[in-house]
Parts: structure tokens; C-alpha cells; sequence
């Protein structure tokens, strides 16, 4: 199942399948659209599986091996494609929190958020070459985004599995967080991030006109918000 939380704006995804390690199968899909739908309007989105060994394992094959044409292979694909493509597109910062391994389509699950914080002890890796297939979810040209066309290009084409240390290093991931203290950690980042500003500041960084960036700042220069936190640093001020 999919859960979905929201409070104070922040909405948080979990999906909840510890009996197939968080996989995604086509209901999984349907429950994930709608949780979106759910969350729109929210100031951040959080991504996360529920349990500490799996993020997202990939695609459930167990439902999946049913899939045994080309027409149904491709319209699976296409399905959680515009998932991901609608996590990507989320106006608001959305963080992915891996709690557990993420593998395969679990990679590129976490690949469409803008950020990527991670357990100490999880692995990541684009593995599909392990069933004789490929990224189909966006993930491989994310992936190219993140860490470069060569580097994109060997993990994806070799498989390689990587360590959280090792994904941070190659900016894959953002932030490596210790086990003991993670939940905690991630869900402080997620809160800090579910402020107008953070919502502000990713669209003008996706690319806006000059004049649309300074009018964004100037809404935000009058707001309540903007005098109530001055207030605080003038009082502070010697």
C-alpha cells in the first residue's frame, strides 16, 4: 500500500510493502498517482519505503512477469514513466529519504526527486542489466544529469551497485545520514525544505525570467513571514 501524510506542508509518500521489500506493482502505481494528486499544493514532498531495508527494490516481479508482450512491457514503462515524470515536475523541493536499498527501478524512483538523502548503510544501484533489460522510467537520463554521460553510462551499463558513501562521492546521492539518527535527520531536512521560499527558490532555478525571479523575491520581501523573521535578527543585532 501508499501511505500519504501531510502536516504543516509537508506531504510524506511511504510506500508500505514489506512482503515484496517495498517493490512497485501496478496497483502500487495506481495508489501513487493518487497520492500526488493528494499532494498537490503542498510546500515539500518526501519520498520514502517504509522499514529500514528497502527504499524501493524495483518493480514487483512477481505481477510483472505476467507482462509478456511488447505492448504491455511498454505500457507498464510508460506508466510509471509519468510517475516519475510527475515527482520531477512537483512544484515544490521534493526529497526522496532511502531507508533501505535502492535498486533498479527503486534507483530510478529516487533519481526523479531534487534531492536524495540516504541511510549509512543502504546501496543504490541502475542493476536492471541483471534481468537482461533497462532503465525505462526515466531514470537513465536522470541519472546522466546527475553524475555525467560516462559515469551515467558505466553504472547503468555494468550494473555496478554502490555504497551510500560511494554514491555520495559521485553526487548521486546528497547526504549521507548515520542509521541511528536517519529518520530523524530526514524528516528535519523535508520540514526545513516546506517553506514558501524553498518552493520559490526551486522554480526560479528550473528557469524563469529575470522579471519573474525579482517579483517572486519582492512578494516574498513584504510578506508577514519576511518582517516577523527580520524582526528576530534586528533584535539580535548589537
Amino acid at each position: 500500500m501508499v501511505d500519504l501524510d501531510i502536516a504543516d506542508g509537508l506531504a510524506i509518500i511511504t510506500i508500505d510493502r514489506p512482503h515484496a521489500r517495498n517493490a512497485i506493482s501496478l496497483d502500487t502505481m495506481d495508489q501513487l498517482d493518487a497520492a500526488l494528486d493528494s499532494a498537490e499544493g503542498a510546500q515539500a514532498l518526501a519520498l520514502t519505503g517504509a522499514g529500514e531495508k528497502a527504499f524501493v527494490s524495483g518493480g514487483d516481479l512477481k505481477e510483472l512477469s505476467a507482462l509478456r508482450t511488447e505492448e504491455q512491457a511498454a505500457g507498464m514503462a510508460l506508466r510509471m514513466r509519468s510517475i516519475c515524470d510527475r515527482i520531477a515536475g512537483f512544484p515544490a523541493p521534493v526529497v526522496a529519504a532511502l531507508n533501505g536499498h535502492a535498486l533498479g527501478g527503486g534507483a530510478e524512483f529516487a533519481v526523479a526527486a531534487d534531492i536524495r538523502l540516504a541511510a549509512d548503510d543502504i546501496k543504490i544501484g541502475f542493476n536492471q542489466v541483471a534481468l537482461a533489460i533497462m532503465p525505462a522510467w526515466g531514470g537513465a537520463e536522470r541519472l546522466v544529469d546527475l553524475v555525467g554521460y560516462s559515469r551515467a553510462l558505466l553504472l547503468a551499463g555494468t550494473g555496478r551497485i554502490l555504497t551510500a558513501p560511494d554514491a555520495e562521492r559521485i553526487g548521486l546521492i546528497d547526504q549521507v545520514i548515520p542509521r541511528a539518527s536517519f529518520d530523524e535527520q530526514w524528516r528535519l531536512v523535508a520540514r526545513s525544505l516546506a517553506t514558501a521560499p524553498a518552493r520559490e527558490v526551486k522554480r526560479v532555478m528550473r528557469g524563469v525570467p529575470t522579471t519573474d525571479a525579482v517579483a517572486a523575491f519582492a512578494r516574498l520581501w513584504v510578506s508577514d513571514e519576511h518582517w516577523a523573521a527580520a524582526d528576530r535578527v534586528l533584535k539580535k543585532s548589537p
